[in-house]
């Protein structure tokens, strides 16, 4: 049973820290900046159409918190917590070191982590798909799935990604 607490105390602290954030972005909820703004950065950073990335990234979080939340459906949430944290990581955070202090990767490298862990460890006893008897969801290679997709998923979107060139050489460009 201690395995099933610690299991529920991890998804329930990270569910609600990932749906939060996710809140931010689609609704300007917990001092967030709602769509508007969270697609002006996205615009900002060379995501274009800046509302589409910040909705996706935004029910990513929002979605993906929930269900890790609630333990429903397995390595589902995990998956969407991982390829934002992922995407957040290589497109926000990388350049800027390690700690978050600096806006670095720590946290969202935290995130990510502990989404894979929830992923491989299974949602426990205590959880929907318990209750649902959902346990097909609950397996490793399950898990192997949703990571490969959460992968694929970032470096795609990170792809499609469309830096603005620097002032001056925007201008030598245009002449």
């Amino acid at each position: 049973m201690s395995h099933d607490l610690g299991t529920l105390a991890v998804r329930v602290i990270l569910g609600a820290a990932i749906a939060a954030h996710g809140a931010q972005k689609l609704f300007g909820w917990f001092g967030g900046h709602g769509i508007n703004g969270t697609g002006g950065f996205f615009e900002s950073i060379g995501f274009r159409p800046g509302k589409l990335f910040a909705i996706a990234a935004g029910c990513g979080e929002f979605f993906g918190g929930l269900l890790v939340l609630l333990g429903f459906l397995g390595p589902v949430g995990a998956t969407l917590i991982v390829a934002t944290m992922t995407v957040a990581m290589l497109t926000v955070h990388r350049q800027k070191g390690f700690f978050a202090a600096g806006n670095g990767v720590e946290l969202p490298l935290l995130f990510a982590v502990a989404a894979l862990a929830t992923a491989f460890a299974g949602p426990g006893r205590l959880s929907l798909d318990s209750a649902l008897g959902l346990g097909s969801f609950d397996s490793a290679k399950a898990a192997w799935i949703g990571l490969a997709v959460a992968v694929v998923g970032a470096l795609a979107n990170v792809a499609l990604r469309r830096p603005q060139a620097p002032a001056s050489q925007s201008a030598n460009q245009a002449t």
